[in-house]
């Protein structure tokens, strides 16, 4: 297993939209236990393939206080269940150091493929809903920056840019 590179913003390569998995093989699950080994690394609850620089439609979460309930959603596909928003702060490895408050749908449905290619629909609501379509949004080229204004968005911008500068 390995830490792999946590792609951070601006870096263009996560606007990238990924593509379907079209087979889960050996490969599939060893990005899958990397993209855990990463994340829990880092320190972080959820990582979309798209943030390691690999653009396939996976995600990986597991939003347990001891690293006990690991999660994986390959193609995932969502229902909104009940359109009433909820505010939430959200953070992200890529993005990493800054919170804002982003309005998403509280209650949905997901369909996925499991790590062994084993297709499942289930209901989530709370911080895993939340934190399952901010990462599907990864997938889609978006980041919670998206979501706050224009003049907060540079801002977070600029001081990244700044301590990727300081740290080459």
């Amino acid at each position: 297993m390995a830490v792999l590179n946590i792609l951070e913003f601006p870096d263009p390569r996560l606007r990238t939209v990924a593509r379907e998995v079209a087979q889960v093989t050996e490969q599939t699950r060893k990005l899958i236990d990397d993209m855990f080994d990463t994340m829990y690394a880092a320190p972080g609850i959820g990582l979309a393939a798209s943030q390691v620089d690999v653009h396939q439609r996976l995600l990986v979460i597991d939003i347990s206080e001891d690293h006990n309930d690991p999660m994986v959603f390959i193609n995932p596909k969502v229902t909104v269940l009940d359109p009433e928003l909820g505010e939430y702060d959200e953070g992200c490895l890529s993005v990493p150091g800054f919170y804002e408050t982003v309005n998403r749908p509280r209650r949905i449905s997901v369909t996925a493929l499991d790590r062994d290619g084993k297709e499942f629909t289930r209901e989530i609501d709370g911080l895993l809903a939340i934190c399952l379509q901010h990462e599907i949004d990864h997938l889609d080229g978006k980041l919670f920056v998206d979501y706050i204004s224009p003049l907060k968005r540079q801002r977070i911008r600029k001081k990244l840019e700044k301590s990727h500068r300081q740290r080459a």
